[in-house]
């Protein structure tokens, strides 16, 4: 008698949402089963991999291994946004609009906003673009990025409970996406959804950001709420968590004292450029086991690690 896997029926499915516009434009989400669980469910659309790229020169914010992939463009958004679509082979740009931090270079929304539209035409996958997660400043910055991108469909975050407002009403009137971010909370993401919804944002327009930590400094946070998101979307048909999941893995790894730290410094760690990529690889991986659909990652090498992992459990 051959031997047959128990299976378990879903009554709940991820609502697909497609981010850019054109040939190269992304549907995420269509799940009708937990991640990966293609023996009991459908997958239509594997996970996707956005790579990072500041507005201004990382400088010391950024390890050399970092660093070095881009060395020819760090500083410039634009040819940094080519490179890694060209060369490396990102499904999308995530684009962080590192200059308006209010303590940092404080630059404009209008400045932001034309570096914005800049790269969104520089390249011909879906383009995000990430304030600071000051809330009133990125209130101010990306309705005034909206505006610049009319007609590009773009992604725009972090949303949060005191801006939500305006930037949804920006993504309203100008046709974008939004990427809705809570602090680790199901609840909390939950109400977020509600609130864009009462605003008119279709689901068809939200994307969610639980908050990402990295391996050994609160993944496992991150592992857990995304896992009962997924299980309440799946499970018990609530339709305001049945929505993709993204997550900003890049920063958080790589600013982390275990990547940052040279060969010189902790020779106990090992190579200093391995131990990076494998911890944003082992990550990113561990939050796609976990629901998510959209991660934006840093070193090119991880990325090549993450595509493969993604090809053999999706097939």
């Amino acid at each position: 008698m051959a031997f047959e896997i128990p299976k378990q029926i879903y009554s709940g499915a991820i609502k697909p949402v497609t981010i850019g516009k054109g040939p190269k434009a992304i549907t995420l989400g269509g799940e009708t089963s937990y991640p990966f669980y293609v023996f009991e469910g459908a997958m239509p659309h594997a996970p996707r991999i956005a790579m990072e790229v500041w507005d201004v020169d990382p400088g010391e914010d950024w390890a050399d291994p970092a660093k070095e992939p881009f060395k020819d463009v760090l500083g410039d958004p634009v040819a940094w946004a080519k490179k890694c679509v060209n060369e490396y082979g990102a499904d999308a740009i995530a684009l962080i609009l590192v200059s308006t931090d209010p303590n940092g270079m404080n630059a404009s929304p209008e400045a932001a906003a034309a570096t914005a539209k800049k790269v969104a035409e520089a390249v011909d996958v879906p383009l995000i673009v990430y304030g600071t997660s000051n809330q009133e400043k990125d209130g101010e910055v990306l309705p005034a990025v909206a505006e610049a991108c009319q007609g590009m469909q773009i992604i725009m975050g972090p949303v949060q409970d005191k801006n939500y407002k305006k930037i949804g009403a920006a993504a309203l009137g100008y046709n974008h996406t939004v990427v809705a971010n809570t602090p680790i909370d199901v609840n909390l993401a939950k109400q977020l959804n509600i609130l864009l919804g009462q605003l008119g944002v279709k689901d068809s327009q939200i994307l969610v950001d639980p908050t990402t930590g990295g391996l050994g400094y609160g993944m496992e946070y991150s592992y857990s709420v995304m896992e009962r998101d997924r299980m309440a979307a799946l499970t018990q048909e609530d339709e305001k968590l049945q929505l993709p999941i993204l997550n900003y893995v890049g920063q958080e790894v790589w600013k982390v004292k275990e990547c940052k730290q040279t060969d010189a410094e902790a020779p106990q760690l090992g190579d200093q450029k391995t131990r990076g990529i494998l911890m944003e690889a082992v990550t990113a991986v561990s939050l796609l086991l976990a629901g998510s659909d959209l991660l934006i990652l840093r070193h090119p090498d991880a990325v090549i690690l993450v595509k493969g992992i993604i090809k053999e459990l999706a097939s």
